[in-house]
């Protein structure tokens, strides 16, 4: 069976390096075929590298970058004057396939830009969206899209995003006839603003989807449907919300690193047992679906295990051949709709 290759933005995220290049050392211990171009500025890196024995590890290429993408930067700004960047070159590889995906805890909104740039759309999308798979009942996962990639979208939208979310769950998940939902402020056809119900009509028309109607946010995590569609601004809100209330359980369970007492400890343990699905960190990563190469964007304040598993998921994606699956159940969408 041939290589994974993905390419990291180790300069990226908060903590850069000393977080990317530990992370590359798990991901290549878990995932044998994976091979990792490592990009970034190995003049500031060597010591690193050398320490966890990847100056000449057999699945690692190195790549210099003279320039980083600081996180408060501005998209246009990196996208105009970055192109020597880590998180640039990284795409780059994409594009000339040396790798089949980017992985970046750099800055969000570089990142889509460049991506956009460098890689250009899928036929058939109009706005690529960025998706997550969130925690569900029974240990299944649900995915959630748009989370911030587009803030006002129209329906013609919402239905690419769910067709790409579709994809990804059969693909990647191996979820056979996914079930799509729109999220709404209620169930009922009647609810909610012109832009759901219009969305509803065009999902509930379209072949290729089993669109089961809307979803409540008190329904994300029930497993209901496998993806949840919605627009960008309503995303990134219920993500947040999702995420802070997932970091408050893992603290509350032990899993932040506060100190107990011994009776504390003993109930945090029987609390990891129950709720050990929870952890965030196995949950990391945001994919930018619709475009014409695969990219990860992990948190930023990702840590080591996070990050790893950013990095599983671009390789996860890479073998289920995700961009050019999407391409051609859009490609079949489309053409239903035009006959």
């Amino acid at each position: 069976m041939s290589a994974l290759t993905v390419a990291l933005d180790i300069m990226g995220g908060d903590n850069g390096p000393s977080v990317t290049v530990p992370a590359s050392v798990q991901a290549l211990s878990l995932l044998p075929r994976l091979n990792l171009i490592l990009v970034g500025d190995l003049s500031r890196c060597d010591a690193l590298l050398r320490q966890h024995g990847l100056l000449s590890h057999p699945r690692v290429r190195l790549l210099h970058a003279s320039q980083v993408v600081g996180m408060g930067e501005k998209p246009i700004h990196a996208l105009r004057h970055q192109k020597d960047s880590s998180m640039r070159l990284a795409l780059e590889l994409v594009k000339s396939g040396e790798a089949g995906a980017c992985v970046s805890a750099g800055n969000t909104g570089a990142l889509m830009a460049m991506a956009k740039c460098v890689l250009k759309s899928l036929p058939g999308v109009d706005r690529p969206a960025l998706v997550k798979g969130l925690p569900a009942l029974g240990g299944k996962r649900s995915y959630l899209l748009d989370l911030g990639a587009n803030v006002s979208c129209d329906a013609d939208a919402l239905l690419q995003f769910a067709v790409m979310g579709a994809v990804l769950a059969e693909r990647v998940e191996g979820i056979a006839h996914p079930k799509v939902a729109l999220l709404n402020v209620g169930e009922e056809e009647i609810k909610g603003n012109d832009l759901v119900r219009h969305s509803a009509e065009l999902l509930s028309q379209c072949p290729a989807l089993n669109f089961i109607g809307f979803v409540e946010g008190n329904e994300l995590f029930s497993g209901k449907a496998d993806v949840i569609v919605c627009d960008g601004f309503v995303g990134n809100v219920a993500l947040k919300t999702a995420e802070g209330v997932a970091r408050m359980m893992a603290d509350a369970v032990g899993m932040g690193g506060r100190k107990r007492t011994f009776i504390g400890r003993i109930a945090s343990f029987l609390l990891k047992q129950r709720f050990s699905n929870l952890n965030p960190d196995q949950y990391n990563g945001a994919s930018l679906l619709g475009l014409r190469g695969i990219v990860v964007k992990s948190h930023g304040s990702a840590n080591e295990r996070a990050l790893c598993h950013a990095i599983l998921l671009a390789a996860g994606e890479v073998k289920a051949q995700l961009p050019a699956q999407i391409a051609d159940r859009l490609e079949t969408v489309l053409s239903d709709r035009d006959q």
